[in-house]
């Protein structure tokens, strides 16, 4: 984590954080070239999410968010740039436990880069926007409203795979969903110890997953090596802008105690994990309460278990396998402690 000068504003942190002295424009941060081959591939209320190759030829992914301006996105005031500072230093954090010798884990997603930039919403990237919205259908405003004094962070992510949500009768069987789950328990337990870090909105759209040739994924928990089978297929999780972690000391959350419509949803175990986290801390967003992790693996156990899969052959025994690991998983107090003793990791 960056030490920041006394006194110096968030606008100037984020700049720093960013390795710049003011915004620059898209074609500076995106070249013509690489801006043709962006595609759109996802969405969230914060913004758009396109994919791209980088300066090495790696496909990428590019999240674009709208900071500090005055006019709504999809419903939402922009992020102020305190607020995008909070996902800046957890994005970093989290990148870097692929690096560190103690608790170390490649379950979330790799930072590569980030930059500020001011200008309206490039052609290029409207028009990506447009085939995703005739394709898929969009459910955020096209951003073609922007005008050319609009702040802009891109985060230049690691390309992570398709999201849980879109895997829904993809994943070949019960095998991969239990790998699935090891996989984000593992990571989760690894931030636990590293950062005391809640995730706080794991939902399946959340989960990025692809497929890999290497057959096992090796973690370390409070210097001890772990491995886990991937069963042909990697997790990264995604997207912490509701996430609270420590660092050095401080303690980098987002007070949610006041979003009163995130509490209010319905139709999904999704919004009643938000309820539930809430009943919880008693509202306390800045407090250290791990068994939010547990909540949100109770609610992937459950996707898990109602997801389709291509192999439809003989999974009677894995699927009570998950199914006890459902029920015993809301007893454990952190990842960390249904990781080392939940019966399905064993």
């Amino acid at each position: 984590m960056a030490s920041y000068d006394e006194d110096i504003s968030d606008a100037e942190k984020v700049y720093q954080e960013c390795h710049q002295s003011g915004p620059l424009s898209f074609s500076d941060c995106i070249p013509p070239a690489r801006m043709k081959l962006c595609s759109k591939i996802g969405e969230g209320t914060f913004g758009e999410v396109f994919s791209t190759i980088n300066d090495s030829n790696k496909t990428v992914a590019l999240k674009i968010i709208p900071v500090e301006g005055s006019q709504q996105v999809n419903g939402e005031q922009q992020k102020t740039f305190g607020e995008i500072l909070h996902e800046i230093i957890i994005s970093k954090e989290l990148s870097c436990l692929n690096m560190k010798e103690i608790n170390k884990t490649d379950g979330f997603i790799g930072l590569n880069n980030l930059h500020c930039v001011r200008g309206c919403y490039p052609d290029a990237l409207l028009k990506a926007w447009d085939k995703f919205d005739r394709q898929k259908g969009s459910e955020n405003d096209r951003p073609d409203f922007f005008d050319d004094e609009q702040l802009f962070l891109i985060l230049e992510f690691e390309f992570g795979g398709s999201d849980l949500e879109n895997m829904n009768g993809k994943l070949s069987s019960l095998v991969q969903a239990k790998s699935v789950l090891h996989q984000v328990t593992a990571a989760l337990a690894v931030a636990e110890q590293a950062l005391c870090f809640e995730h706080r909105d794991l939902h399946w759209g959340n989960i990025l997953v692809k497929d890999v040739k290497h057959k096992h994924n090796e973690f370390i928990l409070n210097g001890t090596v772990h491995c886990i089978e991937t069963r042909g297929v990697h997790v990264n999780i995604i997207d912490y802008s509701l996430s609270r972690l420590e660092i050095d000391g401080l303690t980098v959350s987002c007070d949610i105690s006041n979003d009163e419509e995130l509490f209010m949803g319905q139709g999904d175990y999704q919004f009643e994990i938000y309820r539930l986290m809430k009943k919880e801390n008693n509202n306390c967003w800045s407090t250290y309460n791990p068994h939010s992790n547990v909540l949100w693996l109770h609610y992937l156990a459950e996707k898990l278990l109602n997801m389709k899969y291509k192999n439809k052959g003989q999974q009677k025994t894995l699927k009570n396998a998950l199914t006890s690991f459902q029920s015993e998983i809301l007893s454990f107090p952190s990842a960390t402690e249904a990781l080392m003793n939940c019966r399905l990791f064993q």
